[in-house]
């Protein structure tokens, strides 16, 4: 192994975060139990998008099974660490199958294996929101010839609709300590309350861009920080404690900071992490600035 592959540890934090460098499947342990309020994070999708070469990385499981005997530890840990009532906001999509791997092309129920996976750890499968996809602009961060003008024109027996995102609400048993008063509008909350979210915008992500190395060939982009903002806004009081178990680039943990919550990450991958802790210490370098009235 590369020093650039070697497996590494780290913690940065700020005044309301903190962001850990290393295997959530091993640093979860040391968080305590019952401190967490909200989880809001998207987990690697099996085979789908390699996010490193390390075998550590869920995105390189060996197959379905493989995939879920190491996610379904994370989701025992973040149980633990949620406070009764506490939920979980799960970001999914299906996953395709190809000729080549699989030998047909097609789709596999990834969504579905993830609601059960989450049942079986003693989760509350309680609610979920379809979000709507742009085809174009899926087919050409994709490639998928599914989704391709000349697919339809040709044959559209081989076209098919883009794929959606979900976001997947699981709440742990239990009542919550304090009832959560968020600051939705009636007007937010007619839309947000919608079984499909319109409106996220796909380009509103942190920049991933310059954290990106060149195994990172299918990496997908960051997830949408108004999809991050509903979740928090509706889901946990300013104050409390939002965790990742997926931190990326620090998007969860950036959105929490910015409404006024604490925030707690895990990342692998060593040039995501850093880029993270360059965003969120900037960040709280913003709002610590004084307001000026100019009036």
């Amino acid at each position: 192994m590369s020093n650039e592959d070697a497996y590494i540890t780290d913690e940065a934090k700020g005044l309301n975060w903190e962001f850990w460098l290393g295997d959530s499947g091993e640093r979860m342990v040391e968080i305590e139990a019952e401190c967490v309020h909200l989880s809001v994070y998207s987990p690697p999708f099996q085979s789908l998008y390699t996010y490193s070469p390390s075998p550590r990385d869920m995105g390189n499981s060996l197959d379905r099974e493989d995939f879920f005997a190491q996610y379904g530890y994370i989701i025992r840990e973040n149980l633990r660490i949620t406070v009764p009532g506490g939920l979980a906001c799960v970001h999914v999509q299906q996953t395709t199958t190809t000729q080549t791997t699989h030998g047909v092309i097609g789709m596999t129920d990834f969504r579905g294996d993830v609601i059960r996976a989450y049942i079986a750890e003693g989760w509350i499968y309680f609610g979920e929101v379809t979000v709507d996809k742009d085809p174009q602009a899926q087919a050409i961060r994709t490639k998928a010839q599914a989704l391709m003008f000349v697919t339809k024109n040709k044959d559209s027996s081989k076209s098919r609709p883009a794929l959606a995102d979900y976001m997947l609400i699981f709440k742990k048993p239990g009542e919550r300590y304090a009832p959560i008063k968020n600051d939705v509008t009636n007007e937010e909350w007619i839309e947000w309350a919608r079984p499909i979210w319109y409106g996220i915008q796909e380009s509103n992500t942190l920049n991933a861009r310059i954290a990106r190395e060149s195994d990172d060939e299918r990496h997908l982009t960051p997830l949408q920080l108004d999809f991050i903002e509903r979740c928090v806004r509706l889901y946990s009081n300013p104050g409390e404690l939002v965790f990742t178990a997926f931190g990326g680039v620090g998007s969860e943990l950036w959105v929490a900071v910015k409404h006024g919550r604490r925030a707690l990450g895990i990342e692998l991958k060593a040039s995501y992490w850093k880029t993270g802790c360059e965003y969120l210490a900037d960040l709280e370098d913003q709002i610590a600035q004084p307001a000026f009235d100019f009036s």
